[in-house]
Order: structure tokens, then C-alpha cells, then sequence
């Protein structure tokens, strides 16, 4: 039982200090103790099967606890009060909109109060554009909003102000608003934590205080990755089996930290985090090229290639990946590469493109830690034909370039949630504009 309170490190322990030396020797790990039976167990580490039921116990309502499943505190932020439920008419769900109703349908209503929830994607795939939105949507009254404040931890840049002020005198929900009615950047607290140990002081002890003292309703922590990969880079312990380790305690411990002050606080946390790229073995499809080359033969059956033609013509269109041969990621179904396609938010389309697959930072470990996991997926739309240069006054095709870039597509994907079902495909198309973030109508896409 080594890994208990790595499991569980605020599960008091003191009734069972009889078992655990047992279990230790045993080598029974908290899985075991929970997927297999009690008898069986007690037979193999000797003990009494009545006191090891009792231990079951135990950690199986500590789990509970940090999901939010069961008691008061459940039935006012957990899923059993969301839209749905037989149980909703008697209960309160508070939630925090996207102001953006197609984004708020896909999240089966919200950000809901009493999770840690996390939004994950690569640069400019719009998380910042997402949680400045919600730091704002926090303020407004029920449905939309909780009527309360928010606080903004940043590990990398600082809060922007400039941007949270457009959003306001832009963004269609906001700016319509009387000005007694508006969200205030003055009920946005922001606080940086510059490395691991002051973001663990100010968590564990200054965050806390603030929620109570500011009537706060909405965390958010942006990102959750930076400190971490800093810290072990900077001791130069990347590769490290030890480092590896104590970065999975570490992991362990936030995740129960952060989902206990959202379970207690009565409070939404959302999480940022990055994305790298997934390397995987597959077959290589047939390439496509930009340009067609003509091949002839001669009379001596030889061939020559003719200049390549340019496909001018076509309209900027989403590269889709090629369908793969026989692309098969592990032979084993059971092995994380071949399961993580459904709890990262890549991968789990057919002929997904290898080279678009990404891969949410920290891994399976800070996974088992989240609630619920929404990734913002980007893709671009390649431009057919060359873009024009100018040239002593005259425009001429870039040939060296058969391809560029035109613009990106983005969509709003919900991987999993307990009060939520998992996008269909990539999820919701959403762009974003000078007045905030808005889902793509299926008829301009």
C-alpha cells in the first residue's frame, strides 16, 4: 500500500496502521485492494477479512469525496444536478457559460461549480480567448454566471487586462449590458507564480483565504505544465527515473489539492495545459503534392518529367490526412498508446493524420487527476496555389513555394465529463473574433 496516500494523501490512516505494514509486504497496491476481492486479499496478506472490508471502505468513499459523488456537497455541484438527471428539479446546478450557446450545449450546460476541469491545446488554438471569457462570464447572475468573483494564477505571462477590457465593450452578451449589470476587471484578482515553491505556498495557503475573503467563484491556473517542466529542466533531471517519480507525487498531490478546494470552496478550477507533439509508429500514406508532374516516354521508352503545373485553381481547403494502410498503433489494445486516442482528444478519428496528433503535458498521471478534459484542436487550411510576390512592380507566383497557410480551423472538442457526453467527431467549430470566441454555423463552414 505504498501508493495509498499518493492515492489519497488526506485519507486518515490511523484506524488501519495494523493492516498497512501487511500490505506493504504483500505487495497489494491500492488497485488491487479495490478490484479484487476482499477475501482473496486478506488471504494473501493474512489478515482479518472484516477489517480489510472496513479499509475498502474507507478508500472507496475517499474516492467518492474528490469526485464529488454522494452527500450534501455532491448533490450541489456534481453531476447528479445537472440538465438530465431525474434528481435536477430539486437542485441547484451552478455552472459558468462560454457565453456561446453551441460551446455551452456540447459542455451539457457549462463549467460546472465543485470540478477541476482542464483545457488543453497547442498555441494559438484559443485556451487564453476561452478563460478570459469565463473570467468575465463568472460575474453574471444565474444561469449564466455565479455572481461572483474570480481569481487568475498564471505561471507564464501576466493577466490581459487590455484584452478583458475589449471583451467587454465587444463581446455581444457583454456589452449590452447596463453598467450596474457589467462583469469589472476589479473583481479579477491575478496573482504569478514564478516556480514550483510559491505555487505551492500560494495554493495551499494563500488561495484558500482569498476564495472566502473575496467571495470567489472561478479559479483558473494558466498553465499548469510551465513550472513543472522549468523546474526539472532547470536541474537538468528530464530523463530521470527519480525525477519522473517525484514529478508523479507531485502531480498527485495538486490534483487532490485543487479538486478538494473545488469540493469544499463550492468553486469551478480550470486548468490550462500544453500539448506536445505524439510520436507513433504507422504506415506512411502516399504523399500529395501541390504540383502535378507529367511523365511521357520517348521512343526509346524512356522517361522524361515534364514542368511541374501549378494547381492554381482550387480553393483554399482543410488538408485531410490520407487514409493509412493497415495503420495499426500497438499490437497490444490494452497498451496507453494505443487506449490514450480516448482520453487525450487525439486520435480517435479514423485516418487521423499522424503528424496532427498531440499529445495533453504531464501525462496519464495528472489524467487520473481531472474531472474533465476539453481540448481545443487546430488544424490549418492550406492555400492551393502559390502566394504572389512583388517584383520591380510586378506580381509574380512564389514557385518555390507550392503551399502556404491561408488561415486555421479550430474546434471545441469535450474528451470526457460526468455531466457531459464526449464530442461527436472534432467536436464544434468555433472562431475567434475581436468580441470573443463563437461557434462556426454549420453552413458558413
Amino acid at each position: 500500500m505504498t501508493d495509498l496516500l499518493q492515492v489519497l494523501p488526506d485519507l486518515d490512516t490511523r484506524p488501519y496502521t495494523h493492516l498497512l505494514p501487511s500490505l506493504d509486504r504483500a505487495l497489494i497496491s491500492t488497485n488491487d485492494l479495490l478490484t479484487l476481492d476482499a477475501v482473496d486479499v486478506a488471504k494473501r496478506a493474512q489478515l482479518p477479512a472484516g477489517d480489510l472490508r472496513k479499509l475498502v471502505e474507507a478508500v472507496t468513499a475517499g474516492l467518492h469525496r474528490h469526485l464529488a459523488f454522494g452527500g450534501e456537497e455532491a448533490g450541489r455541484n456534481s453531476f447528479l444536478a445537472a440538465p438530465g438527471n431525474p434528481q435536477a428539479s430539486a437542485l441547484e446546478w451552478s455552472r459558468i457559460s462560454t457565453l456561446d450557446e453551441q460551446l455551452d450545449t456540447a459542455l451539457g450546460g457549462g463549467i460546472p461549480s465543485g470540478y477541476l476541469v482542464e483545457v488543453t491545446g497547442e498555441s494559438g488554438a484559443g485556451k487564453t480567448q476561452l478563460l478570459l471569457t469565463l473570467l468575465l462570464a463568472a460575474q453574471l447572475p444565474p444561469p449564466r454566471g455565479l455572481s461572483k468573483s474570480a481569481i487568475y494564477i498564471s505561471t507564464e505571462a501576466a493577466l490581459a487586462t487590455t484584452r478583458l477590457a475589449q471583451l467587454l465593450s465587444t463581446h455581444p452578451s457583454l456589452a449590452a449590458l447596463p453598467s450596474n449589470e457589467k462583469p469589472s476587471l476589479s473583481k479579477i484578482l491575478s496573482i504569478q507564480t514564478p516556480d514550483l515553491e510559491s505555487q505551492e505556498h500560494i495554493l495551499r495557503y494563500q488561495l484558500p483565504v482569498a476564495i472566502r475573503k473575496h467571495g470567489v467563484g472561478l479559479v483558473i491556473l494558466d498553465s499548469v505544465a510551465a513550472n513543472y517542466r522549468a523546474e526539472f529542466e532547470k536541474k537538468g533531471e528530464r530523463n530521470s527515473a527519480a525525477a519522473m517519480a517525484k514529478r508523479g507525487g507531485q502531480l498527485v498531490q495538486l490534483g487532490a489539492l485543487l479538486r478538494d478546494l473545488a469540493r469544499t470552496e463550492g468553486i469551478a478550477i480550470v486548468v490550462a495545459n500544453q500539448v506536445a507533439d505524439r510520436f507513433t509508429k504507422t504506415h506512411a500514406g502516399p504523399s500529395s503534392n501541390a504540383v502535378s508532374r507529367t511523365t511521357s516516354g520517348n521512343s526509346q521508352g524512356a522517361e522524361r518529367e515534364l514542368t511541374p503545373q501549378p494547381l492554381s485553381y482550387l480553393t483554399p481547403t482543410v488538408r485531410e490526412p490520407q487514409q493509412e494502410e493497415n495503420q495499426v498503433l500497438t499490437p497490444d489494445p490494452l497498451a496507453l498508446d494505443h487506449q490514450q486516442r480516448w482520453f487525450t482528444g487525439w486520435g480517435d478519428m479514423q485516418f487521423d493524420s499522424a503528424q496532427s496528433l498531440k499529445t495533453p503535458s504531464l501525462g496519464l498521471v495528472w489524467t487520473n487527476q481531472i474531472a474533465c478534459r476539453i481540448a481545443l484542436v487546430k488544424l490549418p487550411v492550406f492555400a492551393s496555389r502559390a502566394p504572389l510576390l512583388t517584383i520591380n512592380g510586378e506580381d509574380r507566383w512564389n514557385d518555390d513555394q507550392d503551399q502556404h497557410i491561408s488561415k486555421w480551423r479550430r474546434w471545441f472538442k469535450v474528451v470526457f465529463a460526468p455531466w457531459a457526453a464526449p464530442s461527436d467527431g472534432r467536436g464544434v467549430e468555433f472562431e475567434v473574433l475581436k468580441s470573443g470566441i463563437r461557434h462556426v454555423s454549420k453552413d458558413k463552414s
